[in-house]
């Protein structure tokens, strides 16, 4: 019970999480929601910007083609979203997805695995 004029622990300071931090959340969370990353692909990349207690956010993901696009995207929304709010304690009002690169399925030659 707090006495007068003690402030409880809780109540003192304040909690700020890095744009960076908040970055890695959302591109552990894309890698999460993806099946797998395209071979000779890279990982995806988040950039963030957070504006109190919001983040917006941007993933560029590369992708194997053919497949569900679209439905890969959601995923990645969603999982992002959802990982952001529960980890950094952040609404999402935006994940917006980029799609950097497509990998074909049956790429044998280094150069067959970028579509153009």
């Amino acid at each position: 019970m707090a006495t007068a004029g003690r402030i409880e622990p809780a109540e003192r300071g304040a909690t700020r999480i890095a744009d960076r931090v908040v970055a890695k959340i959302a591109a552990q969370a894309a890698r999460e929601a993806l099946d797998e990353i395209p071979e000779g692909g890279a990982p995806p990349r988040a950039t963030v910007v957070v504006h109190q207690e919001s983040a917006r956010v941007r993933v560029s993901v590369e992708l194997g083609y053919p497949g569900d696009l679209g439905g890969q995207c959601r995923a990645v929304r969603r999982q992002v979203a959802e990982r952001v709010r529960a980890l950094a304690g952040m609404e999402v009002p935006e994940v917006a997805v980029q799609i950097e690169r497509l990998h074909a399925a049956d790429a044998g030659a280094a150069d067959r695995g970028r579509i153009r």
